[in-house]
C-alpha cells in the first residue's frame, strides 16, 4: 500500500536528463566520459566544446595504465541557454569516433533518488535530513520498504511511502514486489536507487535492471564477519577498527565496485553496543559522500571499480 502524504511539488518533474526549464534550455553543463587511451582526447573534446560555446569552469582526468583507458569530468558554461539535446547531438560524432562510454547532463537537474529501507532508519534518517538542510542536492520522490516502521518519518518529509511487504519471502513473491518497485521507478522517472539498510537480497533480474544506478551501504567488515549481529562478531574477535562501504549493486552479493569507504578506531573498552552506534555514524557518512558524488556525476565505472573524481 502507499501512505499517502503532502504533494512534493506543483507542476511535473524534468525527465531524466532534460533541463528543468524545458526547451529553454540551461547554461551549465556536466561531461564524464571513459575511452580507450591515445594521444589528443583532451584536445579533442576541449576543443569540440569550444566550438559549442563552452567555457570550461573545471576539468579532471585519470589515465588506467594497467588497462588503457582514459576517464574525464569537465563543468562546462554557455554563455546562452542550450537544450542539453542539442549539445550531446553535437558531441556524438567525436564519442562514436573515439568509443567512448560518455554522459552530458544539465548539471542544474538535481538526481532523482528512490530509497529503499527495512526496519534499521538511521542512513534514512541522515539523509532526508541532509536533503531537508540543504547539504545534498538530490530530489528523494518516494521511499519504498517492506515494513511500515518509517512511514510517519516520510510523512514529516512530505515525501510519499510506499509498503510493499514480503510476508513469506517467496521467490514469486519476491520478484512481484520488485515489478511494483520497477513500476515505481519508471513512473517517478528515478535516477538512482539508494539501499538505505534495506536488509533484502535483490534477484539477478533486477540487479541487471539497476547496473550502475544503485548504490548500497554495508559493514566493511565482509567477508570476516557475515551474517547477522557482524559487529558483535567484530567485538568478540577485538578488532581495532571499523567502518563501511558504498558500493554499486551487482548480482555478486556485497562485491559490486567500491565508491566510498571509512573507518573509525576502537579500542578494548568499548562494548558491542557502542561498536553499533559508531558504526551507524560511519554508514551514514560514507552513504551520503556515496550519493553525493553519484549525483555530481563524479563516479565512472571501471570494470571491477570505480574513478572517482572529488
Amino acid at each position: 500500500m502507499t501512505i499517502p502524504t503532502a504533494s512534493l511539488s506543483a507542476g511535473v518533474s524534468a525527465a531524466p536528463g532534460t533541463s528543468p526549464a524545458g526547451d529553454a534550455g540551461s547554461r551549465r553543463f556536466i561531461l564524464k566520459l571513459s575511452c580507450p587511451d591515445q594521444a589528443g582526447i583532451v584536445h579533442a573534446v576541449t576543443g569540440e566544446l569550444l566550438a559549442q560555446g563552452g567555457n570550461i569552469l573545471t576539468s579532471a582526468q585519470h589515465g588506467d595504465a594497467d588497462h588503457q583507458r582514459f576517464f574525464m569530468r569537465i563543468e562546462f558554461e554557455c554563455a546562452e541557454p542550450r537544450p542539453v539535446q542539442a549539445l550531446r547531438a553535437a558531441f556524438a560524432p567525436l564519442a562514436q569516433r573515439l568509443s567512448m562510454d560518455w554522459e552530458l547532463v544539465d548539471a542544474q537537474r538535481k538526481t532523482r533518488v528512490l530509497l529503499l529501507v527495512s526496519r534499521l532508519g538511521h542512513c534514512l534518517n541522515d539523509l532526508l535530513f541532509r536533503v531537508q538542510t540543504g547539504h545534498l542536492a538530490i530530489e528523494i520522490p518516494a521511499i519504498v520498504s517492506n515494513h511500515r516502521d518509517f512511514y510517519q518519518l516520510a510523512a514529516s518529509h512530505d515525501i510519499p511511502f510506499h509498503h510493499f511487504p514480503l510476508l513469506h519471502a517467496t521467490e514469486a513473491q519476491k520478484l512481484a514486489q520488485e515489478r511494483r518497485i520497477q513500476e515505481l521507478i519508471e513512473e517517478q522517472q528515478i535516477d538512482l536507487v539508494v539501499l538505505a539498510r534495506y536488509m533484502q537480497i535483490l534477484s539477478p533480474q533486477m540487479c541487471r535492471y539497476l547496473e550502475g544506478r544503485a548504490i548500497n551501504i554495508h559493514h566493511s567488515f565482509l567477508p570476516s564477519f557475515k551474517g547477522a549481529r557482524p559487529y558483535h562478531q567484530a567485538h568478540e574477535r577485538g578488532v581495532k577498527l571499523i567502518g563501511a562501504t558504498a558500493h554499486y549493486v551487482t548480482s555478486d552479493l556485497d562485491e559490486g565496485p567500491i565508491i566510498e569507504q571509512d573507518v573509525a578506531r576502537i579500542d578494548h573498552s568499548m562494548t558491542p553496543d557502542q561498536l553499533v552506534a559508531i558504526g551507524r555514524d560511519v554508514e551514514c557518512v560514507t552513504l551520503a559522500r556515496a550519493i553525493q558524488w553519484h549525483a555530481e556525476h563524479r563516479v565512472l565505472l571501471n570494470g571491477h571499480r570505480t574513478v572517482v573524481f572529488r
